[in-house]
Order: C-alpha cells, then sequence, then structure tokens
C-alpha cells in the first residue's frame, strides 16, 4: 500500500477526466450526453460525475477517491458540511419507530441531531458514557438501527473504544458510523477497528485552510449508495470549486497533520501543571485517563485540546481574550491556531440544560495550527499567567 503522502497526490489519478496536472475546476451545473442510451445511463449512476452536478461532478469523485483511500474503505461521497454528512447518513438508515445511541460526549450539532430532531422524526435515542464500552450494550434495543461514536469526543478529548463498539454492533446486526473529525485518518482509521461508515468535517482538517465548508462520508459502496439516494432529494451538494479548494487542501494533510500533534502535546503539557488551570483534557498525556486506549488506537493525538478554568465561563473568556496568536474563532484544523468556548458557542444548537449536561462552563477549546511550537506554548502560558495577577498582587 502507498504511503499517505502518495495516496493524496495520486489517489485521484483514475477518475481525472482531464490530463492536466492541477485538476481543472468543473464549474458547471450539468453535463450534455452524446446519445440517449448514454444519457440514460448517466441518469441513474449513484455517485456519478458527469450527469448534473447535484448527483455529482468530476470534482467531488476526486475528493472521494482520496478519501476513501486514505480511510481504507470501498468508496466515499462528498456533501455540502459535515453535519450534511451526518444528517443525511441518519435519515438514510433510520425511520420513525427507530432507536438511535450515540454518546453524551460529543459535538454540538451532532447531539442536537440526537437530542432535537430525531425525537420530532419519531426516533428514540439514547445517549451514553463512552469511555464504559459495556454501556453501548446495555443501551441495544430491539429497535436499534444504528450507534453513532465519536473519538476523540468535541470538546472533552474522551476516548471511545471504536473495535468494542464494532465488534458489538457487528453481533447484532446494527451499522456504525464514527465521526473522524478530529483524529483524521492520518491518526486513526476506524474502518481498521470495524467501523462501518465514518464521516468528517472536512471543514477542518482535511481541507485545512479555513476556506471552505465540506462534508465527506466513507464506507461501503452499496450502503454509500443508499445514502446518495437521500442526499438527492436533500440537496446538500458540494460546490465545484469548494471540492477543488478541499482537494488540494488534502494534498498537504501528512505534512500539516505531525505538525498539529507536536503543537497540541506541547501545549497540553505546558498548561497541565499551570496553577490556573484545573485540568487539561488531551489524550496524548499520561494522565488522561484513557491514554493508554488512545495510545493503542491511534498513531497521534491532534492538535486539539480543552483547557477547564475552575473559575468558569469569566475566566475562561479572559483567558480567550489575552492569547495573541490563538483567535478566537469556531472551528478548527486550520492553519493557525484558533480558540473557542463550547459552553458560549453552543447556545444555537443546544439548550441551557443540554449544554450544562455535556460541557463545563469554564471550558476553552483550543485548536492548535501550525505555527511554530515555542511561540504558540508561550503565547498559552503568559494568558494564563495574567489570569494570576490578581491573586499575586492582592
Amino acid at each position: 500500500m502507498p504511503g499517505k503522502s502518495t495516496i493524496t497526490v495520486h489517489a485521484d489519478r483514475d477518475v481525472r477526466p482531464s490530463r492536466a496536472v492541477a485538476p481543472p475546476i468543473y464549474q458547471t451545473a450539468t453535463f450534455s450526453a452524446e446519445d440517449a442510451e448514454t444519457f440514460a445511463r448517466v441518469a441513474v449512476a449513484p455517485r456519478g460525475q458527469d450527469f448534473y452536478t447535484r448527483f455529482g461532478n468530476p470534482n467531488h469523485a476526486q475528493v472521494a477517491a482520496v478519501v476513501a483511500e486514505l480511510e481504507g474503505t470501498e468508496a466515499a461521497m462528498v456533501t455540502a458540511s459535515g453535519m450534511a454528512a451526518l444528517t443525511t447518513t441518519v435519515l438514510a438508515l433510520v425511520s420513525a419507530g427507530d432507536h438511535v445511541i450515540g454518546q453524551r460526549s460529543t459535538y454540538g450539532g451532532t447531539a442536537s441531531v440526537l437530542l432535537n430532531l430525531l425525537p420530532r422524526l419519531g426516533v428514540s435515542t439514547t445517549l451514553v458514557d463512552q469511555t464504559d464500552p459495556d454501556a453501548f450494550e446495555k443501551a441495544l434495543t430491539a429497535k436499534t438501527r444504528l450507534i453513532l461514536v465519536e473519538s476523540p469526543s468535541n470538546p472533552l478529548l474522551q476516548i471511545t473504544d471504536l473495535r468494542a463498539v464494532a465488534d458489538l454492533a457487528r453481533a447484532h446486526g446494527v451499522p456504525t458510523l464514527a465521526d473522524n473529525t478530529f483524529a483524521t485518518p492520518l491518526n486513526q482509521r476506524p474502518a481498521d477497528f470495524g467501523i462501518d461508515l465514518v464521516w468528517h468535517s472536512a471543514t477542518k482538517y482535511l481541507n485545512g485552510h479555513s476556506d471552505v465548508c465540506a462534508g465527506v462520508l466513507a464506507g461501503p459502496a452499496e450502503t454509500l449508495n443508499r445514502i446518495w439516494d437521500v442526499g438527492l432529494l436533500t440537496g446538500a451538494t458540494l460546490g465545484p470549486i469548494d471540492a477543488w479548494l478541499l482537494l488540494r487542501g488534502m494534498r498537504t494533510l501528512p505534512l500539516r497533520v505531525p505538525r498539529h500533534n507536536a503543537n497540541g502535546q506541547a501545549l497540553a503539557e505546558a498548561l497541565q501543571d499551570h496553577p490556573a488551570v484545573s485540568r487539561v483534557h488531551y489524550p496524548g498525556l499520561a494522565t488522561h485517563p484513557q491514554h493508554k486506549l488512545a495510545a493503542d488506537r491511534m498513531s497521534g493525538f491532534g492538535g486539539v485540546l480543552g483547557i477547564e478554568f475552575a473559575g468558569g465561563f469569566e475566566t475562561a473568556d479572559a483567558f480567550l481574550g489575552r492569547l495573541r496568536h490563538a483567535r478566537r474563532s469556531a472551528s478548527l484544523g486550520g492553519v493557525e491556531s484558533l480558540a473557542v468556548h463550547p459552553a458560549s458557542m453552543w447556545r444555537g444548537m443546544l439548550s441551557e440544560e443540554q449544554i450544562a449536561a455535556s460541557v463545563p462552563p469554564g471550558l476553552v477549546r483550543l485548536a492548535a495550527g501550525i505555527e511554530d511550537t515555542s511561540d504558540l506554548v508561550a503565547d498559552a502560558v503568559a494568558a494564563a499567567d495574567t489570569l494570576l495577577a490578581p491573586a499575586a498582587t492582592a
């Protein structure tokens, strides 16, 4: 099998309709056919690339080829956002009367789907403590049709035993869907542990430059065809230019991720014993309660860490305001460092009660970019130091 850098540069070569070294942007809504037979064939081809861009586009096919190879799956598809990848998949696989299992620690948008959207559609849900593999088995019912996992989780960086969940689900004929956004396929491939479907907010690390909103989904071709059918109805189509930018970003993924990993680890180590910090959530730390599992499942621990301040929102907000390199902004995975207060950001997705149950009020999510490690560490430590100044001068 070729290496990751070779995959990101060449895995789409067989689906390029042009001999151009840099793939062109196929900025077209529709494609022509030479005859009725060809038209009839391309009109029904799943995940095609030469009928109508809502059905598929050459730029879509190029991204999908690289993602499938990176994730070690049979196929892949693209969507207009990570949430489009998630919701389209869920709508394709569950119906009214079904049951879905999710995690307590998970991205706010995913939690909103589980807690707010699915119950409105007649689908019951159970959220479990993903650090306990037995919790998934206890939550299983005869009506369970899907298990959603996310590891590491956003924003508490908790680890799910993907192999244990996959084995359990397969024994009961229940498909599994994993959010691999934080880890990226460079640090972890859920399919290697038996997970059926893998999705990403490709806006994050896969693109890597904070200039695209996109989603990807990888898994068996037959299952993706079912999901693609629903995607045609929801119209969650990625634009050709965005697909082209996503592909361009993925070319350098193997170069960027090691730097994100190194910066995340260095920041976590520098802040874990700081007197202004009550806890650092990062699976690369030996003090992380699931460090051993993370080390067994992952080749790197990513660039995101959760920094918890005992002073609550005010202290977290003060820390954010004193960072010079990490900008206060949603998202992550770009070349630049970003930091955010999740309990504030998720108010548009979850109720105050739901947020309080899942996110500490004093938590800051810091996503390390690819800046020089020493600069990021010095900046974060200096920002934390200022939080001690009032106590020191009292």
